[in-house]
């Protein structure tokens, strides 16, 4: 298929010859305005863009960058009568491939229209091979290629189908939630909910209420009856974060409901039963925490049938490049900017 070329030069006899010297290699279009030609972008698929640096009396620099953010992968060829060095500079810094001086040498133009749509051909092989690797070194929204988190995106694979409980330890800020919700998404109950709680960031009394829920009446304040977590996470997962700062007291319920696979709400007589996956986290030391009897063995025990350790970033510093990258990406595309790492 031939490429498409956009000839975009406000005299007429400019456009009518140059379509008459390409049209033999490259499909050619042509306008002699910025808005029809914008208008030719958004609806045919341009590679390459012949931009006169004046149209009429508008500045094709402009012109440059609204081209860039219609399609940052068309290339651009600047033709002017004009040629400074400062326009020059300044075209290139705006995303232009090169730039041609008026009168167009036939022979000059068809290398540089050669070398532009083969340097656009690189660009997208690397791109391509850039998502290729991502897929590779990431799993779910996890990035890394150490092998400490190689060995992370295996144990999330074997976990996904298998209903089991799960205890995922690591530093704060290491990413022990976003492995509880790759386990979940990836898995068999990804289409039921994912519930995340945070033990730490809730008073002991109310935790047990947000966990099982209550009926109306059970205590000052309950004013209707109220679901659980557990219950809103039926047929899915409940993640227990920073189960390692749980009451004693409460770890013992939950204990029960672990071995009984059922509760009732705060108040009520009746029995849920309980179809959800459990997952806890916790950037402390469990084991630690039994020999000062501040956690039962026997819950933890019951939560640790799998353990996947998230490693410290110090730890697996060759993923820093790739992280890198993502967040410079993530927040260029929030903020609208360009910067490159």
């Amino acid at each position: 298929m031939k490429k498409r070329i956009l000839i975009l030069d406000d005299e007429k006899n400019i456009c009518s010859s140059l379509t008459y010297a390409l049209e033999d290699q490259y499909e050619v279009l042509s306008a002699t305005n910025p808005d029809d030609a914008f208008e030719i972008m958004r609806n045919e698929k341009i590679h390459l863009v012949l931009l006169d640096l004046r149209i009429g009396k508008v500045n094709g620099l402009e012109v440059l960058t609204k081209i860039k953010e219609i399609d940052k992968n068309i290339v651009v060829i600047m033709m002017t009568a004009y040629g400074t060095i400062e326009s020059t500079v300044q075209a290139i810094k705006n995303g232009a491939f090169t730039y041609l001086t008026k009168p167009l040498n036939m022979d000059e133009l068809m290398v540089t229209i050669a070398k532009g749509l083969e340097y656009q051909s690189l660009n997208e092989k690397v791109e391509h091979l850039n998502n290729e690797l991502k897929e590779k070194y990431s799993y779910k929204g996890i990035i890394g290629k150490s092998p400490a988190m190689q060995h992370v995106f295996q144990l999330i694979d074997r976990l996904k189908d298998v209903d089991t409980n799960v205890l995922i330890t690591g530093e704060s800020g290491t990413g022990k939630e976003l492995v509880a919700r790759a386990i979940h998404y990836s898995g068999s109950r990804s289409r039921e909910n994912f519930v995340a709680i945070n033990c730490a960031a809730i008073p002991d009394g109310l935790l047990e209420s947000e966990l099982f829920g209550h009926q109306r009446g059970a205590f000052t304040g309950a004013e209707k009856d109220k679901i659980g977590k557990f219950e809103f996470a039926n047929k899915g997962t409940i993640l227990l974060d920073e189960i390692g700062d749980m009451s004693l007291n409460l770890q013992s319920k939950l204990l029960r409901v672990l071995e009984q696979r059922e509760y009732s709400p705060l108040g009520s007589n009746e029995v849920i039963k309980v179809n959800a996956r459990v997952i806890a986290s916790t950037n402390k030391d469990l084991r630690k925490l039994i020999s000062e009897k501040k956690f039962r063995d026997d819950l933890y025990f019951r939560l640790n049938v799998v353990e996947v350790n998230i490693p410290p970033l110090r730890d697996r510093r060759q993923d820093l490049p790739m992280l890198f990258a993502h967040f410079i990406k993530v927040y260029n595309e929030k903020l609208g900017k360009q910067v490159k790492g």
